[in-house]
């Protein structure tokens, strides 16, 4: 049942709830009802499965033909050594498959969710695995979220959806309902389970839990994606239909000729014809195949892949297609600033992600970093995320911005020393701006960032070269030009302002603009020549994301990828995806039911299709492929 198209009284009323909470005994008839919320693993692989699956190939059915065969004519050599290479072959097999499923067990191991509720009026903290559709959620930042939940009220709260719907950005929630037939990634009054929030708090009415929720509707996906044999796997078959047919008439032949010919009698001929069926099957074939492949999983393990079936090393060797997300596979999942306007030039800022390395440069020449350090000041200290060991706590921007200034040589804890924040005004979507006041040296200064058209209309100074003057039209022209500039390229723009505060109750005004930080999530430095390696070796790549398409773009021209775009909306209008799909190099604004469409495409086609991903949102597309590399 959707609720994104309802206001929060009907919602209230629709799940019988309220701000209140459920009663204990009220959730405990909803959890039997609706069950745990948890994703139900329908196929989980037994050890003895994992065995007998050796068995499973037509060469291996000959072969325990011709053991029956040769145990019946008492041929006891040829029935223990081909009994021992049948095992060895099995137990080869179960080895290296057994011991990856250990290993990817061992992966998904992590703490159990725990979600803070409302029940009977009272906050409770108990396990995710409780929770039911109708319990009022807590939500702070740094929270995961633990179902799918109506927004009831909230703080500048974002939420970091990447590995559910493929959006780089953190997302910007509100409350007010939506129209009936929004996408989910759009859907900006819900949180979704398995999110992130990123920033600010608020609370929100359970509405889904377990297998109902988005992530267990993708769940599902993956289990009924039915697994098909490999490319080595069909191979193997179609040797073995071949040999067994050869042999069949071969032995035919024999056992005609020597009976109507040579005028042998039938049963010696029969025996003769069935030995030379024996002799003539390759028992070495499968335990030579499952070595070669034993050997090949053994060299990827120490390049830290993991294979999960054995045939799977030979299907990356006839790859034709790589499908790959965007958003933490060709990018860092870590926005990085890469541009800044200050004192009337553009500056690159190089190095990506959360490591503090990187020159600032203008015209390939390094700058002075007196032109800049006060716009870094006023991005670390306007601020609310930490930077802990390469790895950011609360918003990425904002984590991008400390980082930026980290790069520059900053040391953030002096500088909050110096700039003791005292007050501020937070961030909503509706103002685009957040305000930070700071005591420094007996006065109160006043920190501004946000839209950069916002704070331009706020400022009636400008800071360049260390001294402030009047902001003309024409600067705020040049200004609002290097914002297109900027955004056109895929960047977010944040814009920077400061004042000595006087008056209270003036503090967002007559600001002194400073510059701009322009940011993107930057693609992974080795990516580009990856590309080139697998276009020389004829193998097409796509870059499949959930993203806008303007950023799909801006990232597809930095990695060298070249091709036709099609978004989402397209791809449901596309009737005959098969007959363009070879064109097409960028897929921008998709979800996971996309994403299946296009690996079925090319397949049609013929290729050999690898999908790659590291996000919920990948996982039915993984499975449907010749192969699924996830990370």
């Amino acid at each position: 049942m959707a609720f994104h198209n309802k206001k929060i009284e009907d919602v209230f009323l629709e799940l019988k709830t309220g701000t209140k909470g459920l009663t204990e005994e009220e959730a405990e008839k909803r959890l039997n009802e609706f069950g745990p919320n948890e994703i139900a693993d329908d196929n989980k692989i037994s050890p003895l499965r994992i065995f007998f699956e050796q068995f499973n190939s037509f060469i291996v059915y000959i072969l325990i033909a011709a053991v029956i065969i040769s145990a019946a004519l008492g041929e006891k050599i040829d029935t223990i050594v081909i009994g021992i290479i049948l095992i060895l072959n099995a137990v080869l097999g179960f080895v290296q498959e057994y011991r990856a499923e250990k290993s990817i067990e061992a992966l998904k191991k992590m703490a159990s969710l725990r979600a803070t509720v409302i029940r009977n009026g009272r906050e409770k903290s108990l396990d995710a695995t409780e929770l039911g559709p109708g319990d009022i959620i807590i939500l702070e930042t740094g929270v995961i979220v633990p179902a799918d939940a109506r927004l009831i009220d909230l703080a500048n709260l974002e939420t970091q959806e990447a590995a559910l719907t493929g959006e780089s950005m953190p997302v910007k929630k509100r409350l007010d309902a939506l129209p009936e037939k929004t996408p989910v990634a759009d859907m900006t009054n819900m949180i979704l389970s398995g999110t992130i929030i990123t920033s600010g708090r608020g609370r929100a009415v359970c509405t889904a839990t377990g297998m109902s929720t988005e992530i267990g509707k993708i769940a599902r996906l993956i289990q009924e994606v039915k697994p098909e044999p490999t490319h080595l796997q069909k191979r193997l078959s179609e040797l073995g239909r071949f040999l067994g047919i050869l042999t069949i008439a071969i032995c035919a032949i024999v056992l005609v000729g020597g009976v109507l010919i040579r005028k042998e009698p039938l049963l010696e001929m029969f025996i003769v014809a069935i030995s030379l069926a024996v002799a003539a099957i390759p028992e070495g074939l499968p335990a030579v195949v499952t070595i070669g492949l034993a050997l090949g999983v053994q060299r990827m393990i120490k390049r830290n892949a993991l294979i999960r079936k054995l045939p799977s090393v030979e299907t990356l060797g006839v790859t034709t297609v790589i499908c790959s997300d965007k958003t933490g596979t060709l990018t860092k999942n870590e926005m990085t600033v890469k541009k800044i306007y200050a004192n009337g030039k553009i500056i690159d800022v190089t190095g990506s992600g959360y490591n503090a390395t990187g020159s600032f440069l203008s015209d390939g020449k390094r700058i002075d970093m007196k032109e800049i350090d006060y716009l870094l000041t006023i991005g670390a200290l306007n601020n609310d995320a930490k930077l802990t060991d390469g790895e950011v706590f609360g918003d990425p921007t904002e984590g991008a911005l400390i980082v930026s200034a980290k790069k520059a040589g900053l040391k953030i804890e002096e500088l909050e020393n110096s700039y003791k924040r005292i007050d501020e005004i937070q961030f909503s979507s509706e103002r685009k701006l957040m305000t930070t006041i700071h005591q420094f040296n007996g006065e109160k200064r006043a920190f501004v960032k946000g839209a950069p058209e916002i704070v331009l209309e706020l400022c009636n100074s400008i800071y360049e070269n260390g001294k402030i003057i009047k902001l003309s039209d024409e600067k705020k022209t040049e200004i609002h030009r290097i914002t297109r500039e900027f955004a056109d390229s895929a960047l977010r723009v944040l814009g920077f302002a400061y004042k000595t505060v006087i008056d209270e109750g003036s503090v967002e005004k007559d600001l002194i603009f400073v510059g701009l930080e322009a940011m993107i999530d930057p693609p992974r430095v080795e990516i580009k020549a990856s590309i080139e390696k697998c276009r020389s070796a004829g193998i097409k790549v796509v870059m499949i994301t959930g993203d806008f398409e303007l950023t799909a773009k801006s990232i597809a021209k930095e990695i060298g990828l070249e091709g036709k775009i099609l978004t989402g909306i397209d791809l449901d209008k596309t009737k005959n995806l098969d007959e363009i799909v070879e064109d097409v190099s960028i897929y921008a604004r998709v979800n996971p039911e996309h994403k299946i469409k296009i690996v079925e495409a090319l397949k049609k086609k013929g290729h050999i299709v690898a999908m790659t991903g590291d996000g919920v949102n990948d996982a039915p597309a993984l499975k449907k492929a010749n192969i699924g590399v996830s990370m």
